[in-house]
C-alpha cells in the first residue's frame, strides 16, 4: 500500500494543469465551507486544514503551549498511544502533518479512496480526541526545548529573536513561538488542553481538498471528521504597528562572520498596489541574481554570497524584510551598501525592461506552484485566508501584467522607508 500511495503522489505531481484548476466550493450537511477540485483519475485525497489564529493565540505566560500541543496530536488519540498510531497510520499508507505559524495551525493529510474512512476517523481521533499523556508531553516537551537551545547558537534564530522583540514590544510577535526554555519548562497538561480548545475550532477553520472525492462525498467528510470541534477559540491579538526607527542593533557573538536581518513597516496582503509591491521587491532583492541587492552587494563587491528582501504581510502587521551575511571585517560596507540602493530605489525607481523581466519571472514561475494534490490543496486554502476570490488562480497572472511601470515607481517612492530600516546584526561585526 505504501507503494501504491508513492506511486498515486509521482502520477498525481502533474494533474491538473494549474490553468485547468477549477475550484467548487462546497458546504457540509453540517455548515463547514471547504474548496474543492475533483481528480477522480487517481484514487488519492490531499486534505488541508488550516485554523486562522495559530501560535499568536498563547495564553499569557504561555508561550509555547500551541506549538506543544501540535506536536502532540500525533502523539497518542482515543485508545491508542503514540506507537499505536503510528502503526495505525503506517497500515492505513495515509500520511498526516500538524504544523504551527505566528497566525496559522495547519493538518495536512494524503490518504488513498479504498481506505479513505479509516484513513478519516484516525485523523478524527488526532484532532478530537488527543490524549496529551504526561510520557507523550514530556518526551515532546524535551524535544522542543533541544530545539530551543540549539536555537540560542544560531546566529540566525539570535537576529530573529533581537529583531522581532525590538519590532513587536509586548505582542505575541515579539517572541518565538516555540516559547523559552522556562515557559515551556512549565506548561502542564491543562495548559496543552487549553491550547487545543483555543486554537483548533471551527469559527477559524478553512478547508481545501483535491482528489478523488465527490462534492457530497467531502461535506459528509466533512461533518464527520470536525463537527466535533469547538464552536469558538480565544480572541485573536490586535493589530500592531511595528517599532522599526532605523537603528542598527548588533548583538555580540562569537563567529568569523556577521548576520544580519534588515527590515521596515511593508504592506498589508489586501492593499490595492500588493501587486506593484511585488513586483518591486521581485527587483530589488526577490529574484536571486537578477535582483539589484544581489547586484551591488554579491557581484559588484563580493561582500556576501547572497542577500534577500522579501515582503511579509503577517495577520496583525505588516513587514518589509531581507538578510544578508558577511565577514565580519565586511558587513559595514554590505549594509552601507543596502541602505543605499534601498534610498535609490525610493527616490528613482525602476526601470521599464526590469519591471518586464520580473514579470515575466513571476508569471513563469506561478504555474509550477501546482505541482501536485498537496501544492494545491495549501494554496486553495491559502486564497481562502487571504479573502482571495474563487477565480484567483485563473486571474493572477493578469493582475500582475495590470502593472504599469508608473505603479511601481509611485509605490516605490510610497512603501520604501530609507530612514525607518532597521538592521539587527549578530557577531562581532567591525566598524558598525
Amino acid at each position: 500500500m505504501r507503494f501504491l500511495i508513492a506511486v498515486a503522489v509521482t502520477i498525481f505531481a502533474t494533474l491538473p494543469a494549474w490553468a485547468e484548476v477549477r475550484i467548487k466550493e462546497v458546504t457540509s450537511p453540517g455548515g463547514i465551507t471547504a474548496w474543492l477540485v475533483e481528480e477522480p483519475s487517481i484514487p488519492f485525497v490531499a486534505l488541508e486544514l488550516r485554523f486562522q489564529g495559530g501560535a499568536s493565540l498563547d495564553a499569557p505566560g504561555k508561550r509555547g503551549a500551541t506549538n506543544l500541543m501540535m506536536g502532540l496530536l500525533e502523539e497518542g488519540a482515543g485508545d491508542l498511544d503514540s506507537q499505536g498510531f503510528a502503526r495505525a497510520s503506517e497500515a492505513l499508507a495515509a500520511q498526516f502533518t500538524y504544523d504551527i505559524g505566528d497566525d496559522t495551525a495547519s493538518i495536512s493529510a494524503r490518504f488513498l479512496t479504498e481506505n479513505r474512512d479509516e484513513a478519516v476517523e484516525l485523523l478524527r481521533l488526532s484532532i478530537i480526541e488527543p490524549t496529551f499523556d504526561e510520557v507523550s508531553l514530556e518526551r515532546v516537551r524535551q524535544q522542543v526545548l533541544a530545539g530551543i537551545r540549539s536555537s540560542e547558537t544560531d546566529p540566525n534564530d539570535i537576529a530573529g529573536r533581537a529583531f522581532d522583540a525590538q519590532a513587536f514590544g509586548d505582542h505575541p510577535y515579539a517572541t518565538s513561538l516555540k516559547g523559552t526554555l522556562d515557559s515551556v519548562t512549565a506548561l502542564s497538561q491543562d495548559d496543552i488542553r487549553a491550547a487545543h480548545q483555543s486554537v483548533l475550532t471551527r469559527d477559524r477553520l478553512f478547508v481545501g481538498a483535491v482528489g478523488d472525492i465527490t462534492e457530497e462525498e467531502l461535506g459528509l467528510l466533512l461533518d464527520r471528521l470536525l463537527a466535533d470541534l469547538p464552536d469558538t477559540g480565544a480572541p485573536m491579538p490586535g493589530k500592531v504597528a511595528p517599532a522599526l526607527d532605523g537603528s542598527t542593533q548588533v548583538v555580540e557573538f562569537d563567529t568569523p562572520q556577521s548576520v544580519a536581518l534588515f527590515g521596515q513597516i511593508g504592506m498589508e496582503r489586501d492593499h490595492d498596489d500588493f501587486f506593484a509591491a511585488y513586483l518591486l521587491n521581485t527587483i530589488l532583492g526577490g529574484s536571486g541574481f537578477e535582483s539589484r541587492l544581489m547586484e551591488e552587494v554579491r557581484v559588484k563587491r563580493g561582500l556576501t554570497y547572497g542577500v534577500y528582501s522579501y515582503l511579509v504581510p503577517k495577520d496583525h502587521a505588516a513587514l518589509y524584510m531581507g538578510s544578508v551575511s558577511s565577514a565580519n571585517d565586511r558587513i559595514g560596507e554590505a549594509i552601507e551598501v543596502i541602505r543605499a540602493e534601498w534610498a535609490r530605489m525610493a527616490a528613482e525607481g525602476v526601470t521599464q525592461d526590469e519591471l518586464d523581466k520580473a514579470k515575466a519571472l513571476l508569471t513563469g514561475a506561478y504555474p509550477l506552484r501546482f505541482d501536485g494534490n498537496g501544492s494545491i490543496a495549501r494554496i486553495m486554502v491559502g486564497m481562502q485566508i487571504q479573502g482571495l476570490p474563487i477565480d484567483y488562480i485563473v486571474t493572477r497572472n493578469d493582475k500582475v501584467n495590470a502593472v504599469t511601470l508608473e505603479d511601481v515607481n509611485r509605490v516605490a517612492g510610497e512603501l520604501l522607508q530609507p530612514e525607518g530600516l532597521t538592521f539587527v546584526v549578530v557577531g562581532k561585526p567591525e566598524g558598525v
